[in-house]
């Protein structure tokens, strides 16, 4: 496996992770109580799912 000769500087590691940027997490609506939810996800306030019932809220 391949091993760097040498110390990487501080000003590249930074550079290089200035790259890594977070995005906002999308969010939709819950059709049945209007809230925002992650979408594919059921809803955590009141626990359906494509229309129908899955967690006991």
């Amino acid at each position: 496996m391949p091993v760097p000769k040498r110390k990487m500087s501080r000003s590249n590691t930074r550079s290089r992770r200035s790259q890594w940027k977070t995005t906002a997490t999308t969010l939709v609506l819950c059709e049945r109580c209007r809230e925002k939810k992650r979408p594919h996800i059921a809803c955590g306030t009141c626990g359906t799912y494509n229309g129908r019932q899955v967690l006991d809220v």
